[in-house]
Formats: C-alpha cells, structure tokens, sequence
C-alpha cells in the first residue's frame, strides 16, 4: 500500500513534471509521442467503432426510450468523471505509470498488480471477441445482399474475420504506428453510421407507428434492463486507459484532460444520433446489428457492412494493444518491425492470439450477451471500482470527509451493480445456449 510519503513525493513531483523530472518504465513499445487529438481520435475510435450499430438493439430495446436517453446520458457523465480519476493518477509517485496494472500494483500491491492484469486480460479479450463478432456479421450482411442461397453461415465469415484482423496485427507494431489508420478509421466510423443514420431516418418516415414497449416477460425484463446497463459503461469505456495515456506527449495528465473532453463531447455525437435514430426507425424489432434492420440500395448497405468491417479491424488493434506491449516487451521485441526475429513473433504469437478469439467467437457468436458479460466483470470494476479505491487512497491528504464518503458511495454501489450484471449476464448466455446450438448461424 502505498505510503503518506509517496503521497507527498507525488505531490512534489506533479510540480515539476514540465521540466521532465518523471520515471519512464520499460516497455519495447513507443510513449509520449503523440499528441492529445491524436489520442482524443484512438479514444473516439472505441466509442464509435462498428459496435454503435448494436446499441440501438441491446441498449434501447431493454430500456425503453426514457432510460435509455437518461442511461446513456448518465453513463456518458459517469464515465468521464471515472476516467479523469484514472488520468489525474498517471504520474503518481514521479513515475509514469503507463500500464493499468502498474498503477494498481503501485498504490496496493502485488495481489493487486495480478488481479488487475487479470481482469484487463478479460476485459479486452472479450472486446476482442466481440469485434471479431461484429467484423464476421459485416461479412455475412455484405454476402446475403447478393445470395439466397446462405450456404455460408456466420462462423465461416468469422473465421474470414480473424485472419483479416491477424494481418494488420502483424503488419502494425504498436498503438503509435496506427497514426494514418486513424484518419481511415475515422472515414470509415462516419460512412456506416451516416448510412445507418440516414437510411433509418428513411425507414422511420415510411413506415407504420412503431411499439417501443420493453418485450419480455417480467422476470426477464429485470436481467435484460440490468444487462443494458452493463452495456451502457461497456459503450464508453476501454480499461485500458493509462496505456493509451502512456502514448501521450506531455504534459501527460493536462493533455489526456483534453482527450477525454474531446472523446465525451464530439466523440459522443455520433453514436447517440445513431442509436436514437436505429431505435426510433424500428422500435423494439431493432435488430442488434443496425444494418440488418435498413431498407436501401444494395450498393448504400454494401458500402456501410464493408466499413464497418474495416473499422473494426483497425479497432480490434487498439483493444489488443496492451497484450502485444507485454508480450513485446517481456520477449525484447525492439527494433525494425520488419527484422526477420520480429515479424517471426507477431506472426505466431499475435496470430496464435487473435486464433484463439476467433474460435471463442465463432463457438459462442451471442454479441449482446459478451457485451454484457464485459461490463460486468471487468468494465465496472476497472473503471468504477478501481478508480476510486486508487483515488481514495493516492489523494486521501487532501481529501475531506464528504468526498471520501462520496467515493465510497461509488464504490458500493458499482459492486452491487456488478455483481447483478454479472447475474443477468450469465443468465442470457445460459438462455441463448439452450436456445442456438455452438457455432450458431445467427
């Protein structure tokens, strides 16, 4: 546990963080060399990535239009406040702490280091799952347009998926060298969600009044409300907060309050027009993949399914990340990214990775149920959870009575909304397991 005098060297040593006085631990991949927009775009690439065309479905449809304006609204407020906790905490102790585990291992202790790398490992290989998920169900989407056949199901265009995502993991060395593929990442966000966008509004014009009552009965209305709202701080957060920070040119801690204001003010705006507009085009028949549910020109869906795909393999990159820097860094992978040693380990260990994920999600296709199992275990207690025990603790010479009280409150509260999200969350994948058999077509 860390001590009064940490504390009090953190406090010197934030002041004198311009002239550069910090700690830098090792690590084989690039840090501070980014700028805060750039930073600001790999954050927003995670809220707008292709899984916004899924919360129309499984946000909206369990909570209904009141909350889910106010679940989402609540969810982008908490979740910026959680996040400037982490960010305010990067240099603590006159050590940039460039890995989530580093700074719980920090101000707790080793069982701490270990059950954080734990849950992040969880955390992203389930967003991995996820995505993969998503970049498979944009393949198939693009085949069915011009086949009704349907001799292909989804986990062959899973499979597709991986390999896709295995190559630019390869081809990509760390979270810097993305640079240029944010710009195409970014294009690609805004082509399929003006497409869903605009061809929903169409639908919405067109068609009959909708029913935007909540579907279940009311047992199951309880663990699919509650699963929602797993998924509403799965939607805006990416536990891996103080890696992204790490890339971060300094000021570190002044520049990532720039990121995050830019990720929870413009970043936001096109996810909310999305998903509002998906649910209010189609009610509660809103599919959990938005373009399945738009009417248009073949070309227009076309289009819309192949960005989403692209998107979401430069997004995959983003979320393994902190995997590849461990794995890099533990087996002294520096140097040219084409050295022959170098392109030989990401090809079987990075490939070897996103083999494993991608069977996981072509055995268990259930994209609303992993979201929910997300935030469940590792979402709520990395975000909520953790940041403030870390703050409470790292801040607690400043702190007075009400603001620790205030941080206990999120606390509790965060674990009993874990806790029953990560009930309603196995519930749902028990429920659809007995209802599609593994590598289901879906």
């Amino acid at each position: 546990m860390v001590s009064e005098e940490d504390i009090e060297s953190y406090q010197n040593t934030l002041k004198t963080n311009n002239n550069g006085v910090v700690e830098v631990p090792e690590t084989a991949h690039q840090i501070s060399s980014d700028s805060w927009l750039q930073v600001g775009f790999v954050l927003t690439t995670g809220i707008n990535s292709a899984y916004v065309l899924g919360y129309s479905g499984t946000i909206m449809v369990p909570l209904g239009w009141i909350g889910g304006v106010v679940g989402l609204i609540l969810a982008t407020a908490v979740s910026l406040y959680a996040n400037t906790l982490i960010a305010k905490l990067h240099e603590m102790g006159g050590k940039r702490h460039i890995r989530y585990r580093d700074l719980a291992g920090y101000i707790y202790g080793e069982k701490m280091y270990g059950l954080t790398w734990g849950l992040q490992y969880a955390n992203l290989f389930m967003i991995n799952t996820g995505f993969i998920i998503l970049a498979g169900s944009a393949l198939k989407a693009v085949y069915v347009l011009y086949t009704d056949e349907h001799v292909m199901k989804l986990p062959y265009f899973i499979a597709m998926a991986g390999f896709v995502c295995a190559l630019f993991a390869i081809g990509i060395p760390h979270l810097s060298a993305l640079r240029i593929w944010l710009g195409f990442s970014t294009f690609f966000s805004l082509v399929y969600i003006t497409i869903a966008f605009v061809l929903s509004i169409k639908d919405g014009i067109q068609a009959p009044p909708r029913d935007y009552s909540i579907p279940g009965t009311s047992t199951s209305k309880i663990f699919t409300t509650i699963g929602a709202a797993a998924n509403l701080v799965f939607a805006f957060n990416t536990g891996m907060l103080p890696e992204i920070q790490a890339t971060i040119k300094q000021p570190v801690v002044k520049n990532m309050m720039k990121a995050l204001y830019f990720q929870f003010t413009v970043g936001v705006l096109p996810m909310y027009a999305v998903t509002f507009a998906g649910y209010w085009a189609y009610g509660s028949s809103t599919s959990t993949y938005l373009l399945n549910s738009v009417h248009g020109p073949v070309w227009v869906k076309t289009f819309g399914n192949i960005t989403a795909f692209l998107q979401t393999v430069i997004a995959l990159h983003i979320f393994a990340s902190p995997m590849y820097e461990y794995l890099d860094t533990k087996y002294g992978i520096k140097g040219s990214a084409l050295a022959p040693k170098n392109l030989g380990f990401r090809v079987c260990v990075r490939g070897g990775y996103l083999a494993i994920n991608t069977l996981v999600s072509a055995l268990l296709p259930f994209l609303g149920d992993f979201m929910s199992l997300t935030g469940a275990i590792s979402t709520f207690p990395l975000t909520f959870i953790l940041a403030n025990l870390m703050y409470i603790v790292a801040k607690r010479a400043q702190l007075n009575s009400l603001q620790k009280a205030w941080h206990w409150v999120n606390v509790i509260f965060f674990s009993c909304m874990s806790l029953a999200a990560l009930v309603a969350a196995l519930r749902l994948i028990s429920v659809d397991s007995k209802t599609y058999h593994v590598f289901a077509d879906l």
